[in-house]
């Protein structure tokens, strides 16, 4: 093999030009990868003695993307477009032989070559949505030449991948190869390279949007279908305006107008937002200090305490991916309640095609359950998740520190307790950790996993690697009252409440906050989560509004009435009860009620979560200010395309941030408005978090 750079070599075989990518670990279009392409393409099409040409692949995959290396650094020459330039004006026959995943611009590679031949494990995908952008190489104008208007759409608006079988039957691929890919390639190849046929461009060919030109209506439709899922983005609108480009210019017009909308998007601030998450997710996994040598734990077995909605959940997560995992309750009735209910999720989504009857039985048949906890003597790990009550989880601790295995995992699901009062009370606070899942626990991405002061590198290690095996994004944090997630939703719900009492109307506030993007306002998640989480009737002195709607028994959604009243399909409504006890409670806390302008609604709930994240990163409570991010985007429904609270206030810029507070400080003569030391100092510097 001829070397064209340290990424593409090329042989010549029988008259057909083979050239292979070995960019490990994904064959990411690299500027070596991109320049050995086109290099390889000129030398294969200058050369008489080359009748066709064959693009393929080492190592576990085609072509997956972009260099994710190369994002926010100016462009190199060949770009990809000059490249596929060059692929697309081929006079010899040009064959993709696609192995693992042709992704993005590996993808548009592919759609460039006259034909596409596939393994059968081979996966093919558009997922550019996910960062904010759409495909920039002509993905938008050849993919629904190839498969049709529908299924375009359906690809480039989800950006989820599909099957060989999927791409055979919708014409993205012309072949699944059975056999040895490279040998089948090559073949192929010279099958075409020795026929008359005139090979077939996807720029020439319009027949599969023919359904889009008799009804126009596919495009509306698609809006409608996906309108609440994206609500707020920008960048699956622009995606079927391309594709409707596809269908009502000529291809070059199509061609300009998708690089157009493409600037557009690149240069605006939602793709920022979602390629700095794209790296803050990733970034999350890392734990500074713990090293590459560091063992980890071997997790084969889980106990888990409590088959409420949490423990339930919990246990679902690990029967998901093969794990026995056995549910301890303190009655039968309990038992038998929480192994339904997980019967029952699994029923349902099985009835929506996610998973088959078998996937049912398998999974259930991982569930166990007992009402004795020393079965779990023999666990890998065990996850207490009862009610918050220290008393009740420090009793469990006490028996599970008799009970369990030397070097096994004792985790505690608390959301806000002190974890190392919980350790204090084992003879090994090392095997301690805190496994925060988020409800409900088998659908929620985050997990939060508590660090303790004495809990040992090798239970961190573990517990993070495990997140990622039950397909949980997870943050590593430390201990304070309600770790990151919790702890700045208090301070945002605090200013929710004090903006009410302002003279906010509560629907004004959840709206602003809607709009934002968040999928529901603070007041609305209240009444959901129920405001009589937390609420004690014996010890109740009306101290909140909250406190005031549980006395007269508007706990939320649950009894029809809280902030809204609900009907019987819990739609809500304004409540003039509730309007009349927030100007009553804020009368009597002598607070003169006012308009209050969107801008200030924002500010007074979004800024206080910026300042107690800086707050949270002085302590060490999180190592980065994206994992803050991390958390606020998979936990608490801040929008991606806004990039978490952290990357928000850089945005504004942390000057403009400072400004705020103290003018909010000035306005309200509350101290709760101050700056935090980090904060102001990364502000005088002109710096960000």
């Amino acid at each position: 093999m001829v070397a064209i750079t340290d990424a593409v070599g090329m042989d010549i075989e029988h008259g057909i030009a083979l050239l292979t990518v070995n960019n490990p670990p994904v064959n990411a279009l690299s500027i070596s990868v991109r320049e050995g392409i086109f290099n390889g393409l000129k030398k294969a099409l200058d050369d008489d003695s080359v009748s066709g040409i064959v693009v393929i692949c080492e190592g576990r995959t085609f072509i997956a993307g972009a260099d994710i290396s190369e994002f926010g650094r100016p462009p190199q020459d060949p770009n990809l477009h000059h490249v596929l330039d060059l692929l697309d004006g081929s006079n010899k026959p040009v064959v993709a032989a696609i192995h693992g995943t042709a992704l993005g611009g590996g993808l548009e590679t592919a759609l460039c070559c006259h034909y596409r031949l596939a393994v059968g494990t081979a996966k093919f995908g558009l997922p550019e949505v996910h960062l904010g952008l759409l495909p920039g190489a002509g993905g938008t104008q050849r993919l629904p030449r190839a498969v049709g208007v529908e299924k375009a759409l359906s690809m480039v608006t989800s950006g989820s991948p599909i099957g060989a079988a999927d791409a055979l039957a919708s014409g993205l691929i012309d072949s699944i190869v059975e056999g040895d890919l490279r040998s089948e390639a090559l073949a192929y190849a010279i099958e075409k390279a020795s026929s008359s046929v005139s090979h077939p461009k996807l720029r020439d060919t319009d027949e599969r949007l023919q359904d889009a030109i008799d009804n126009p209506e596919i495009f509306n439709n698609v809006r409608k279908m996906i309108a609440r899922k994206t609500r707020g983005f920008m960048a699956p609108e622009n995606n079927i305006r391309c594709i409707e480009a596809a269908v009502s210019m000529p291809f070059d017009e199509g061609l300009k107008f998708e690089n157009k909308l493409f600037m557009e998007l690149m240069m605006g601030p939602q793709s920022k937002a979602q390629q700095y998450f794209f790296f803050a997710e990733r970034q999350a996994a890392k734990v500074d200090g713990i090293g590459k040598d560091t063992q980890e734990i071997p997790i084969n077995k889980v106990g888990v305490i409590g088959g409420g909605l949490m423990g339930g959940g919990i246990a679902m997560n690990m029967a998901n991916v093969g794990i026995p995992v056995t549910i301890i309750e303190t009655s039968q009735e309990a038992l038998d309640r929480g192994l339904g209910t997980i019967r029952k999720n699994y029923e349902n989504t099985a009835s929506k095609g996610r998973i088959s009857q078998e996937d049912v039985e398998t999974r259930c048949g991982l569930i166990g359950g007992s009402l004795n906890i020393e079965v779990l003597s023999d666990c890998d790990l065990v996850i207490e998740a009862v009610f918050e009550n220290m008393e009740v989880k420090k009793q469990i601790f006490t028996k599970l520190d008799a009970i369990v295995k030397s070097g096994a995992i004792l985790a505690s699901n608390t959301s806000a307790l002190d974890l190392n009062e919980i350790a204090s009370v084992t003879a090994r606070p090392e095997a301690v950790i805190g496994l925060h899942f988020f409800s409900p626990a088998n659908v929620m991405k985050l997990l939060e996993v508590v660090r303790g002061d004495k809990t040992a590198d090798p239970v961190i290690k573990t517990c993070m690697s495990f997140a990622k095996r039950i397909k949980k994004v997870a943050t590593l944090v430390g201990v304070c009252p309600g770790f990151v997630g919790n702890r700045i939703l208090a301070a945002r719900q605090h200013q929710a409440n004090e903006v009410a009492l302002a003279g906010a109307p509560v629907g004004q506030v959840d709206k602003v906050l809607f709009d934002f993007g968040f999928p529901m306002g603070p007041f609305q998640m209240a009444d959901l989560a129920g405001l009589d989480l937390g609420w004690n009737k014996e010890t109740s002195n009306s101290e909140t509004v909250g406190h005031r709607l549980c006395e007269i028994g508007r706990y939320g959604q649950k009894t029809k009435a809280g902030f809204y009243d609900y009907d019987d399909n819990r739609r809500s409504s304004v409540s003039e009860l509730v309007a009349s006890i927030v100007s009553e409670h804020a009368l009597q806390n002598g607070v003169e009620q006012r308009e209050l302008s969107d801008q200030e609604i924002l500010d007074r709930c979004l800024l206080p979560m910026v300042n107690e994240g800086a707050k949270i990163l002085e302590e060490g409570i999180a190592m980065r200010a994206s994992d803050i991010d991390v958390v606020y985007v998979y936990g608490y429904g801040w929008p991606i395309y806004r990039g978490g609270p952290m990357h928000y206030a850089n945005c504004l810029g942390l000057d403009v941030v400072v400004e705020k507070l103290k003018y909010y400080q000035t306005l309200t003569g509350d101290d709760f408005w101050e700056p935090s030391s980090l904060l102001l100092k990364l502000a005088k510097e002109g710096n960000s978090f």
